[in-house]
């Protein structure tokens, strides 16, 4: 077992009969995590160097409430998941959402937001009313991300095809340059995107069920307990929704994920869920 493991585990194992004491044994120990730079507003390049939004807020609070420092790499989305796999994270900190088939793959903590799908197309668009209305047209999205799912398990379905690009910026760009007709990402990006942009606007959303969570190597349990116990005692006290208000512009309703505290580890319902109570141990 590697000393990262070995950490993650004893803060696991002491942390119902002390906290502190398992963030102390671990306090030099650095948390490594990546995140897909580009995608506004969750994580984004600063002005001024260095990276900024609503999950890097969130990784930091919880190296914070764990003791921990937390090294972030800003990446390409596609690379993330294979980085992680390969031991380069330990876990992902960008927007990965929960699906059953990645839970298969690997171990998923509770859902911190509900993702909804939105599409953005220039302000000057008719605009998409249906699903229906999709018919001939070109959609971009970022390339491996559930977006790109989406649209390839639906484009025979509706009629419409698709383009993917390394980033949800450069997919924003297609539209703008006429090579898309829309773009198809997270509700509270595509409610960015249009705040930062006059010349788009958001239209349909699809309503997923989905939520988004942190991920984890499927053979790191103790990792994934520890860390999601933090991300608990988060939702408990409400930073996760007023992280969420920060950046988005909403208050979470309390049947969101932002809000609400699984009784178990994991997602309900999805592989790798661990259904045995996990009270709640905050310091």
């Amino acid at each position: 077992m590697t000393t990262r493991k070995l950490c993650l585990g004893l803060v696991a194992a002491v942390l119902v009969a002390s906290p502190l004491s398992g963030r102390e044994a671990c306090a030099q120990q650095v948390l490594r995590t990546g995140v897909d730079a580009t995608f506004a507003p969750h994580a984004m390049v600063k002005l001024g160097g260095g990276l900024q939004g609503f999950n890097l807020d969130l990784g930091y609070e919880i190296a914070r409430r764990m003791g921990r420092k937390l090294e972030v790499e800003g990446t390409e989305f596609s690379g993330l998941l294979p980085g992680m796999n390969a031991g380069k994270y330990d876990f992902i900190l960008t927007p990965v959402t929960a699906t059953p088939e990645r839970a298969k793959q690997m171990l998923f903590s509770e859902g911190y937001l509900d993702t909804d799908f939105t599409f953005v197309e220039k302000k000057a668009a008719p605009g998409i009313k249906a699903l229906e209305d999709l018919k001939g047209k070109v959609i971009s999205v970022n390339k491996g991300s559930a977006f790109e799912a989406w649209c390839r398990d639906n484009g025979a379905k509706y009629g419409f095809t698709y383009a993917s690009y390394g980033s949800n910026a450069d997919a924003v760009q297609a539209v703008q340059a006429g090579r898309a007709d829309a773009n198809l990402s997270a509700s509270s990006v595509s409610g960015w995107v249009a705040k930062q942009n006059p010349l788009v606007k958001p239209t349909f959303s699809i309503h997923t069920g989905f939520v988004w969570a942190l991920a984890f190597r499927a053979d790191d349990k103790a990792g994934r307990d520890s860390i999601s116990m933090v991300l608990k005692c988060m939702k408990k006290d409400g930073f996760v929704a007023r992280t969420a208000q920060k950046w988005f512009g909403f208050m979470p309703e309390a049947s969101n994920s932002a809000v609400a505290i699984a009784p178990g580890q994991g997602i309900p319902g999805m592989d790798g869920y661990d259904a045995t109570p996990a009270p709640l141990k905050c310091s």
